[in-house]
């Protein structure tokens, strides 16, 4: 029994994308696949998928399949159903991004033809053909990434980071905002297309800059970019190298950063701590084409040839009424 409906019409797109149609209510799902229905639907919202009622048949095998995949993990002792609720949001939270824009790839590429656009089956038909490509690329990329990470992981020291249960872990790290000056005024002034193609440039060169620096971009909203290092002195070359990259570039406005050192919690892919935030509220308060650190970021480049460091004086900002804030400069090469 496949849950195939007799005379079916054209493939739908979970046919196309999922391997099978709509057969499934969310008790059927749940029953399939040996997990408790709270549980089935506490996953489901966690993953950001819309609401639906209890009786609508619009799960496939796949979803099933799905749901057993996390049991298995379970059973394994890697997540337990609390982190699984947790992995579920951040996996929903990442691939939605990456779905809609590999939606938009496909809108541009209906809009770029010569031809009428395609129909609705010959554009499932395009989808088909290249869902293999797409998978093996994504794979390739999750799993050099994996890679990376899991080399941090197994070299190391076990008393150079805490645990914080489920997934999360504390670190010493350096941790970086980056975001364009005037960019709300920007906006009023450029058209969509204008406007994206100074956020591509954007994106596309802090990514560079954080890559090429041995740091790790955390996520961009908008005009702003988080990045981590594991190392101060990475953090600072990162930072004025982004000055410096977007003074020299006409088509990008100036930029500001911010950065600070101290404890941080990683947790599926996101950080938080009191560095992150003060990172955060020494960018809003630096001036264009400036990078400012707090001490103890000053304080881990003390000594450090080719930079030099200016206390400030103490500012109010949210969360912190006397933060006190260093200007970071390049420093003379060491003859």
């Amino acid at each position: 029994m496949n849950g195939e409906p007799e005379g079916a019409g054209p493939a739908s797109v979970e046919e196309v994308l999922l391997g099978g149609g709509r057969v499934w209510t969310r008790r059927d799902v749940a029953a399939r696949a040996g997990v408790e229905f709270e549980r089935a639907v506490r996953v489901w919202r966690a993953l950001g998928f819309p609401a639906v009622d209890d009786d609508a048949e619009v799960f496939t095998d796949a979803d099933v399949e799905a749901l057993r995949a996390g049991e298995r993990l379970i059973a394994a002792g890697l997540i337990t159903e609390h982190s699984e609720t947790l992995m579920a949001r951040a996996l929903g939270h990442h691939l939605s991004r990456l779905a809609d824009w590999q939606v938009d790839t496909l809108r541009d590429w209906m809009e770029r033809g010569t031809e009428p656009s395609p129909g609705r089956d010959a554009l499932l038909a395009h989808m088909a053909a290249l869902l293999p490509e797409i998978e093996r690329l994504q794979r390739y990329v999750w799993r050099r990434h994996l890679v990376a990470h899991a080399g941090h992981l197994l070299t190391e020291e076990r008393e150079d980071g805490a645990l914080a249960g489920d997934g999360a872990h504390v670190r010493e790290r350096a941790v970086g905002f980056t975001d364009m000056v005037g960019y709300t005024r920007m906006t009023r002034g450029l058209d969509g297309a204008e406007l994206v193609g100074v956020l591509d440039r954007f994106e596309a060169t802090t990514g560079d800059v954080v890559a090429e620096g041995r740091g790790q971009v955390v996520k961009t909203i908008g005009d702003e970019v988080l990045f981590v290092c594991e190392s101060a002195a990475d953090a600072a070359g990162i930072g004025l190298e982004l000055t410096a990259r977007a003074q020299a570039d006409p088509k990008l406005p100036q930029v500001r950063t911010g950065l600070a050192h101290g404890p941080v919690i990683g947790r599926f892919g996101d950080v938080y701590g009191a560095a992150v935030n003060i990172a955060a509220r020494l960018t809003a308060v630096a001036r264009p084409a400036s990078v400012l650190v707090n001490t103890a970021l000053a304080g881990e480049l003390a000594g450090v040839a080719g930079y030099t460091l200016r206390p400030l004086r103490p500012v109010s900002v949210r969360g912190y009424s006397r933060l006190r804030p260093v200007l970071l400069r390049r420093g003379k090469p060491a003859s």
